[in-house]
Formats: C-alpha cells, structure tokens, sequence
C-alpha cells in the first residue's frame, strides 16, 4: 500500500460542508463588496456593483469543489482575485480567505505531493511576483500616499510589511495544508493497522477454536475407539463360547463391562479436563510411558498378544510426549486388534537415543484393506507434530502393519535413583 493510497476520498458529509462553505463565503464576500463600494475602498474609483457580485461569486463559488479538483481550484480562486484587485474591486477580505482556503486544500488533499508542491509553488512566486511589480508601480507614482524620503522611508516600511504579511499569508497555508495531508495518511495507516490487527485476531480466535475440536476430537477418538474394540473382540469371543462354554463367556462379558467402565472413566477425566483453565496442560496425567506395560497387557488380554521391549537408557521426556507417544501406541494397538485378524500378534518397542525417543508399534497378520488414512493415522500424525516430531505408517512386505514415531528431546532429564 503506497502512502497516496492511505489518503481517503471525500465523504458525502464533507461535501457537503464544502457546499455550505462556498455559500457563506459568497453571501460574505457580496456584503464585503458592497461595504467596500459605500465606505469609498481605492478611493471610490472601482467598476459598477454588479462586477463586484461577479466578481464575489468567481471567488467563492469553486470552493464547492475544492476536495474534488484541488488544484483547479487553487488556480481559479487565485486567477479571479488577480482580476479583482487589478480591477480595483472594492473587497479585500473575502478573496484572501478563499485563497487561503484553496491553497489549504491543495496541501491536504492532493495525493500527488509533487504536483501538490508544484501547484502552490507556482501561486506563491506568481503572487509575490505580482506584489513585487504592483510595489514598483506604486513607487513610480507621486500620489502612492507614502513618503519616499529617506534610506528606510514611510513607503519602504509598508513594502516589507506587505510582503511579510504576504510571506507569513501563504507559508501559513503551505505548511497547515501540509500538516492536514500528513495527519490523515497516519490517521489512516493507524485505521489501517488497526483492521489488520482486528483480522489477525479473529484468525487467531478461528484458529484456536479449530485446533480446540481438532484436539477434542483426537481425545475422543483414541479414548472411544481403544475401549470399544476392545469391547467388540470380548462380545465376539463371548457370543461364539455362549453355548459350550458359558464360563468363558462370562468372563468376556465381565472383560466388556470392564472396559466399558474405562472407556466412562476415561471419558469423564478427558471433561474433566477440557472445562479447566489449563486444559492444554497435560500436568498430572496417569498417560506415560511407563505404562505401556499395562497398555500391553490389556492388548493382550483382548486377544492380541502383545509384547513389549525398551532399548537403550530410559530418558524421561516432558509429559505431552510421554502422553503423546502413548495414545500413539494405544492407536496403533486398537488398529492391529481391528485389522489385524485371527492368529494376529504386536510387538511394542521404544528406542532412547541421546536426543530422541523412537517408538515402534509392529503387528502381524494382515494390513488394513482401505488404502485411504482413517481418522487414527491422521490423529498419530497431529500428536507427533504437536511435539515437534514425526509419524512413519504402511504395511510390511512380510504381512501386518508398522508404526514408527520419533520425538526430539529437548530438555532430556536422565531417570535415576529419585525418579
């Protein structure tokens, strides 16, 4: 965005004003003109009353299109005050506010800040120009009503205070016109980083919220979907032993209620958590590393015999990986039990290196049918990410499906004696 384009156009309001402004200043200048006549201004020698109206409306009327055409305005307004007072108009307060006026607007409206500069350049030296000849002419006449005598003579001192007061006139323009332009291009940029602001936090609110039912979703997914397979194995074994075995059935029916019970437990803390404040934090989670063990245990007990092997020095990493890497594990464990089919086993391994934890989740039977990623793989990738790590899923050559996560460690604490 370039700094013109931070000026903004007109309003309808402030056209508006510039209309009502432009009707003050004729009623105004008619009124100056005709008190000028009466009171005898250029010593009563001026043209008939009817070229001062003229006149006045030449002065003020484009000032209703001042913010439109600035600079056409400028040079009109300044043309007809030329013509006037070389005409000896009687009016001489009028067209100095309207020039005033005109050069104000050329400073604060035009966009273009060289021909703005060049415009008023070009009246400012045309005037003084102007000021400077009509000085000589009032010199060579005998009847200026000045004294000339002396090095600084009465008709010197009115010269230079004509053109101070000329100097002062039109600099006091230039520069509030210039400090009019150069306020609304900051009121504007301010107006601008403001919305951007405004944007950028209402992305950022979308994006919280976004990520909130991302991380909701997960949470649910990997609590429901983990105790339900494991509920649907049990029913499977309890309703093919039921008539020949009523033992074994009930003993899986116990396993579903078992479940089912930890699949509310779970439920409930993972509410639990998401109405506190701090529900990003992980803080006093039972989801660690260390109960993996469990974790394969419960696998095997539903009909995926599951074993579980730790390599290299046991590094303790924060607790969102540790919870991470275990919903990784319990995800991909649920996914061999459901795809991998009758006869299937699974292998746990987690590899501590001086920087990383690698954990792989390998099972054999057969891999999932579906080529296309559910909702699990998609869920092991965001928990990698989220601890700046990374997700390998695919079926083996050999038969059965591997899951390899690797996490960064970036403050490894050393278990010891104390932990």
């Amino acid at each position: 965005m370039t700094v013109s384009s931070l000026r903004r156009a007109a309003t309808p309001a402030e056209l508006r004003a510039d209309a009502w402004l432009a009707a003050g200043m004729l009623v105004a200048g008619i009124l100056s003109t005709a008190l000028g006549s009466t009171s005898g201004v250029y010593g009563g020698e001026h043209p008939d009353l009817w070229w001062g109206l003229v006149y006045a409306a030449a002065l003020t009327l484009p000032l209703v299109l001042r913010r439109r055409f600035p600079s056409i305005v400028l040079i009109a307004v300044s043309s007809a005050y030329f013509v006037g007072v070389s005409l000896q108009i009687p009016e001489v307060y009028v067209g100095n506010v309207a020039i005033f006026i005109a050069m104000y607007t050329v400073g604060a409206w035009v966009a273009d800040r060289r021909r703005a500069a060049i415009v008023r350049v070009i009246v400012i030296i045309a005037m003084l120009v102007w000021l400077l000849v009509s000085m000589f002419q009032a010199a060579a006449s005998p009847d200026n009503g000045f004294s000339q005598e002396g090095p600084f003579s009465p008709f010197v001192a009115f010269a230079m205070l004509q053109f101070l007061i000329n100097i002062a006139f039109f600099g006091g323009a230039y520069m509030f016109g210039e400090r009019a332009y150069t306020s609304a291009v900051e009121r504007a940029e301010l107006e601008a980083r403001t919305a951007e602001l405004e944007r950028e936090r209402e992305l950022t609110a979308a994006q919280a919220v976004a990520l909130d039912r991302v991380r909701i979703a997960r949470e649910l997914h990997d609590v429901v979907a983990h105790h339900v397979s494991a509920m649907g194995v049990q029913a499977g074994a309890a309703r093919t032993v039921l008539d020949r075995d009523p033992d074994a059935a009930k003993s899986a029916l116990a396993g579903i209620e078992t479940a089912a019970r930890d699949a509310l437990t779970e439920l409930r803390q993972l509410l639990e958590t998401l109405r506190t404040p701090d529900a990003d934090a992980p803080g006093g989670s039972t989801l660690r590393l260390s109960a993996l063990s469990e974790l394969t245990e419960h696998a095997t007990a539903n009909g995926l015999p599951t074993t579980l092997s730790v390599v290299g020095t046991p590094i303790e990493p924060s607790e969102l990986v540790q919870v991470n890497l275990y919903r990784i594990a319990q995800e991909a464990l649920t996914n061999a039990r459901r795809h991998g089919g009758p006869g299937a086993t699974a292998d746990v391994r987690v590899r501590y290196d001086a920087d990383a934890v690698e954990l792989e989740v390998a099972n054999t039977g057969r891999a999932p049918i579906s080529g296309r990623a559910g909702l699990g793989l998609v869920g092991m990738r965001e928990r990698a990410a989220a601890s700046g790590g990374t997700v390998e899923a695919g079926a083996r050559g050999r038969g059965g499906f591997l899951v390899r996560a690797r996490v960064p460690l970036s403050r490894p604490a050393t278990v010891g004696a104390d932990t």
